[in-house]
């Protein structure tokens, strides 16, 4: 299409949910206010649960985003397959891509269409999760710490590269949210605190994790509108938050939220060598990133969040759930937990039926 209106179109490609699942409906509600974008669409995957959130609330909070479904995890999608899908006429200058994974089916397609339609900037929502740490790593890690090549989203980034393409890559790390579909991170902690059981961490407790608001993840997003070059010259951003929390200091906090005194709280410390992750959310070690390159490349602003405040309404929303109610799975805690002082069979056995009292 050569009319003005499709050169500031704007197209977001969305997972069927999980850890980035509210990321394109924050990111549609972001841009529905930036002057650069007259028109959105969003590319849905349609695996995705209309009757949760944030699909649900589509047709009510951004009623003027156009919705479109296919299949994004059919390995035989094509660049002919996908335009058919949005149009034979339809052109995008502006690509978010919060979906793919690899440079393989829909992957693929998306980068071939880019191409196609001469886009002004693909945006990529990769993950911070393909840095390769060591012992020499050092903390926060920047853009340039080594990344897993094998990981699909450093092949997704190769060949949207080769292309030519106008390729921004943003590496996020942990997100809550108010409209999330994942909320494993912070519930972890909550399962524990609202069920007076003991809270395993791994280490001494003082890593600290990067846990960023939606709302904050995709300001970051779109502030490669900000400046279109300076994003491409720099092409890959970590994407978080620089309001860093220490793991023990997370549940302390949620403490407060549920209103339960934080020496009521009982936080066990093990050995990450002996035991693993077990179900702990965060990874063995300190592993964040900071947003230094995106405030100093793109101007963005920084976040407008804090997990501390945001803790309130994720509470009521953890209830809401049944977070209070429903089973938790608690097999490795126990393990943990029942070679210490501590252990309470009779309290583990209450919430998990496969531990004996």
């Amino acid at each position: 299409g050569g009319t003005h209106l499709s050169m500031s179109a704007a197209l977001i490609v969305q997972n069927k949910g999980g850890g980035h699942g509210e990321l394109g409906f924050q990111l549609a509600k972001t841009l529905s206010s930036n002057p650069k974008i007259t028109s959105i669409t969003i590319l849905q995957d349609d695996a995705c649960d209309d009757a949760k959130e944030p699909f649900k609330s589509y047709s009510s909070d951004i009623p003027d985003v156009k919705i479109v479904k296919a299949n994004l995890g059919d390995d035989s999608a094509s660049a002919e397959s996908i335009q058919s899908i949005l149009g034979d006429d339809a052109s995008y200058e502006y690509v978010w891509d919060n979906a793919s994974k690899k440079p393989e089916g829909a992957g693929k397609a998306m980068c071939d269409l880019a191409k196609k339609w001469d886009t002004k900037l693909f945006a990529y929502v990769s993950s911070a999760g393909m840095y390769r740490t060591d012992d020499e790593t050092t903390y926060p890690m920047s853009e340039t710490t080594p990344v897993k090549e094998s990981a699909g989203q450093a092949q997704f980034d190769s060949y949207a590269v080769s292309l030519g393409l106008p390729l921004v890559s943003f590496r996020p790390q942990y997100i809550y949210g108010p409209k999330s579909n994942k909320n494993d991170y912070v519930d972890w902690y909550l399962d524990r605190i609202s069920r007076g059981l003991v809270l395993p961490v791994p280490g001494d407790g003082t890593q600290k994790v990067s846990l960023t608001n939606s709302e904050d993840v995709a300001s970051l997003l779109s502030s490669v509108l900000n400046d279109e070059d300076a994003a491409v010259e720099q092409r890959y951003f970590n994407c978080g938050t620089d309001d860093l929390i220490e793991y023990d200091e997370v549940a302390y906090l949620c403490a407060d939220a549920a209103g339960i005194d934080r020496d009521d709280v009982h936080v066990e410390h093990y050995d990450g060598d002996a035991y693993g992750k077990a179900k702990f959310p965060f990874r063995l070690t300190d592993f964040y990133v900071s947003p230094d390159t995106a405030k100093e490349k793109l101007g963005w602003e920084g976040p407008k969040h804090t997990l501390a405040d945001d803790l309130g309404w994720y509470y009521e929303g953890y209830k809401a759930r049944g977070g209070e109610e429903r089973g938790v799975d608690l097999a490795k805690d126990w393990e943990i937990v029942s070679e210490t002082d501590s252990a309470d069979a009779d309290l583990y056995a209450k919430y998990d039926s496969s531990i004996s009292a």
